[in-house]
């Protein structure tokens, strides 16, 4: 009776993926676990490099670019607010994004044609932040000068 009773626990630990364990069983293990994250799309997405190709910064986390136009964008809801953004040519790639121009007033010290640097605004996974829909960046010194110490009339703005 017993042995019956053995033969069939082994029978299920054989064929069962939870319990495979031994010597002969790390090519299933590895096959099933590679099936498993292929499922995953996130996992897939990275292991791509999808998100790679399509970011505007590639791997660096700032960026210089050059002030193509100001632009005024509308919250969304529930909040009603016109946010001064600008769009930008970025130097190292020719593409165009919009970025966000913080601080009160700030966007008097961003002109066309200006240099400026500008970087992720923060959002989760590279994505947008707040009730701003389309702007992934924000916009951190103008030519060469912190935008916030020009808004708060720390320094004067530099001619190029």
């Amino acid at each position: 009776m017993d042995c019956e009773l053995s033969f069939s626990f082994a029978h299920l630990l054989k064929n069962s993926k939870f319990f495979r364990m031994g010597l002969m069983n790390a090519r299933k293990l590895r096959k099933d676990r590679k099936t498993f994250r292929d499922n995953r799309l996130p996992d897939k997405k990275k292991r791509l490099g999808i998100s790679l190709k399509f970011d505007p910064l590639g791997r660096s986390s700032q960026a210089k670019g050059i002030v193509i136009k100001k632009i005024q964008k509308e919250a969304k809801q529930p909040n009603s607010a016109m946010r001064k953004c600008c769009r930008v040519q970025l130097i190292k790639n020719g593409k165009e994004v919009t970025a966000f121009i913080p601080g009160n007033l700030a966007q008097k010290f961003v002109d066309e044609h200006d240099e400026v640097i500008i970087e992720r605004i923060g959002g989760k996974q590279g994505r947008t932040k707040g009730d701003l829909s389309g702007v992934r960046f924000t916009v951190i010194k103008v030519n060469d000068q912190p935008l916030d110490r020009l808004w708060q009339g720390k320094i004067e703005k530099g001619r190029r």
